[in-house]
């Protein structure tokens, strides 16, 4: 008998956590961090209650270095976990920027929130003690060990576990895990098919007892990847013809090494004039640079366009800047710069001086290539604010903003179903998980429809199944 119980992830789209219990091992896949509104920070606090000591973790497996499926590991480790957490290498040299960001964001958010009620105003909620610190989260890093995709390795009670790739960001990762002659399959965070940069997800050829299958975009599908490339193309032709800047604000994990390719691609295939390209994050930087160290997970056509910018070196220059005096100095450019910038949704980093800059330029665009959540910055450019506040002052909006769709780093409806019918059969049950109510509900209607599964389950957190 196998026991799951669901900590995060389930009926939402973060906090991924669940707890595995066989007769002879007991392990986590993914430990999340919930993020967004004000309930997360209570859900955090209260999301490694396993009721017992942390210590009876025989293991974790962790299917991709995502804060939401990793960002609570340096909390376990505080809380007394000193077992092993397996990865993927990618993964594990992208969470050695990750988790120590986080921590440090935390650290950052409380020391304002500090300083504030000493200034005499009151905090809403009062002043927030760190999840873990910088330190914790590098002591958790030292507990990760490398396990490359394909190769089954034995652990504690029995167990047999495989990483797949699964094209969703870098060492991204489903996984494959045998228990007391059982197969368990979760499929972690799953990506699009013909993109650019990764390869493409590796498809299950097996049959398995229990699958858990991610629905984040289970009730809809991505606009064409042609039409994107339309929409890009002619927000660059608009903003070059009006003699100003292209500001980017981007992911600095996946989303901005996915826009260097796409936009190379277009330089060297003509749709696109050569161009001179900031990448302002420090963040993005280092992704990109841990990125170009596994050519191993790239697709043959990322290993193509990379060859042929070598060659070319005057049809796209990119510099990535290092310093906060240089990314100052960026903004004294008047026309002509590409500047991509975190963070994603425009509420913190290098990002926002550059919107100070070349929001109030009617001739200047912002091109959103992300989601963008309610009460953002971003969010407030994509509905049409005509004045927006960026460090306590107001900012008009006069420079064009242009949203793209179809670069979502998420399998959509189309490509989840494909996806699912890489198995043999049905698998004994299947839990649908990492997605909002609405989207988990149509996605089971799916499958049940073009499938024909029978036995879809859709837990919510703190449930508790047997197979």
């Amino acid at each position: 008998m196998t026991r799951f119980t669901f900590f995060g992830a389930a009926g939402e789209v973060t906090g991924s956590c669940t707890l595995v219990e066989t007769d002879s091992a007991r392990f986590l896949v993914d430990c999340g961090m919930f993020q967004g509104g004000s309930e997360a920070r209570l859900k955090n606090l209260r999301a490694l209650d396993f009721g017992g000591d942390v210590r009876g973790i025989d293991f974790v497996l962790l299917t991709h270095a995502h804060i939401d499926h990793s960002g609570l590991l340096p909390r376990l480790a505080v809380l007394g976990y000193r077992g092993p957490i397996y990865a993927t290498p990618a993964s594990i040299d992208l969470l050695g920027v990750l988790l120590p960001d986080s921590a440090h964001i935390q650290e950052k958010e409380s020391e304002w929130q500090l300083r504030h009620q000493r200034r005499g105003k009151a905090y809403r909620g009062g002043v927030q003690t760190p999840l873990y610190s910088v330190t914790a989260a590098r002591e958790a890093l030292k507990l990760l060990r490398p396990a490359p995709c394909g190769e089954t390795f034995r652990l504690p009670g029995g167990v047999e576990a495989r990483f797949h790739d699964a094209g969703h960001i870098l060492g991204s990762a489903w996984l494959e895990i045998v228990a007391r002659g059982q197969t368990l399959v979760f499929s972690g965070d799953l990506g699009m098919r013909d993109r650019p940069v990764l390869r493409d997800p590796e498809r299950p050829a097996l049959e398995a007892d229990a699958l858990l299958v991610e629905s984040t975009y289970g009730d809809r599908l991505h606009r064409p990847m042609e039409e994107t490339i339309e929409e890009i193309v002619a927000a660059f032709e608009r903003t070059r013809e009006s003699r100003g800047n292209l500001v980017i604000p981007s992911f600095a994990v996946g989303r901005t090494q996915e826009i260097l390719c796409l936009l190379g691609d277009l330089i060297r295939r003509g749709r696109l004039s050569p161009l001179q390209v900031f990448v302002d994050s420090p963040m993005a930087n280092e992704a990109t640079r841990i990125t170009l160290a596994h050519p191993e997970l790239l697709d043959d056509e990322t290993h193509e366009l990379i060859d042929w910018v070598k060659t070319h070196p005057d049809m796209m220059q990119v510099e990535f800047v290092a310093d906060a005096e240089r990314s100052r100095a960026i903004n004294t450019i008047r026309e002509g710069a590409v500047i991509i910038s975190a963070s994603g949704m425009c509420d913190a980093g290098r990002i926002k001086y550059h919107l100070r800059e070349n929001l109030p330029r009617g001739e200047c665009s912002v091109l959103i290539v992300g989601f963008q959540a309610g009460g953002t910055l971003g969010r407030r450019l994509v509905d049409g604010a005509r004045v927006v506040r960026i460090f306590g002052e107001p900012v008009p909006v006069r420079a064009r903003i242009h949203t793209v769709g179809g670069l979502s780093a998420h399998a959509d409806q189309g490509d989840l179903l494909n996806w699912l019918g890489g198995f043999r059969r049905p698998p004994g049950k299947t839990f649908l998980v990492h997605g909002e109510a609405g989207a988990t509900a149509a996605f089971a209607r799916a499958i049940e429809n073009r499938l024909g599964w029978k036995d879809i389950r859709l837990p919510q957190r703190g449930q508790h199944f047997e197979i």
